[in-house]
């Protein structure tokens, strides 16, 4: 069996434990579990769904673009997308480095979040609009530069599910701790743990109008 933590990453923390370059908050004001590390990453300024894992195979199982763990983000952008723009994520957008793989692409009510501090910089005069964005990709800052490439910058970005694991009821800062299925490629092999250091409901569903 394998550890995986559920962590509700907030705005502006590091997804690693250690950072010797600056005083940006990293995992390690948040997670006190020994011998984990995190399965993917989640950017500075984005919030959400980050899993941790302290074995292995299932890291890779679950970051490796080849395994096509479906990501959910909630995405709220700059004006109003066209059924155009919202076709274009959805067929694949050229990016610098290169074509993106089709996208589930739909505009969504508002979800009931929790407050960001700071707030996002929203220009008067100038709606947003929320997307639900699900991806199996995993470049850089893909997501933010899916839309700034239709002409709607990205001003709040949550992850809300990796795969079958969702954030649920987490508040910002918060983990849950599992105990998972060790993936079948290891059933038989001793567990691949990393070296030392030295719910399935949404937070809750969209408004309905």
């Amino acid at each position: 069996m394998s550890t995986l933590i559920l962590f509700n990453k907030p705005f502006q923390v590091l997804s690693q434990f250690t950072d010797t370059s600056s005083d940006k908050q990293t995992l390690s004001q948040f997670i006190k579990v020994p011998g984990v590390y995190a399965a993917g990453r989640l950017d500075y300024d984005s919030e959400g769904l980050l899993l941790l894992t302290d074995d292995g195979q299932l890291q890779h199982r679950i970051a490796h673009p080849k395994h096509k763990s479906v990501k959910t983000y909630w995405v709220q952008v700059e004006g109003i997308p066209d059924e155009q723009n919202i076709n274009t994520l959805r067929k694949g957008i050229q990016l610098k480095d290169g074509l993106t793989l089709p996208a589930n692409v739909k505009i969504m009510d508002e979800p009931t979040l929790w407050e960001r501090s700071p707030p996002i910089r929203q220009r008067a005069n100038i709606p947003t609009t929320w997307l639900e964005i699900q991806i199996c990709e995993g470049r850089n800052r893909q997501v933010r530069r899916m839309t700034a490439a239709i002409g709607h910058p990205t001003l709040r970005l949550v992850r809300a599910s990796i795969g079958d694991w969702h954030l649920g009821q987490l508040k910002p800062g918060e983990h849950k701790e599992l105990i998972v299925p060790t993936p079948a490629a290891t059933q038989n092999r001793r567990k691949q743990a990393y070296p030392d250091k030295s719910n399935l409901a949404k937070i809750r569903h969209p408004k309905k109008r």
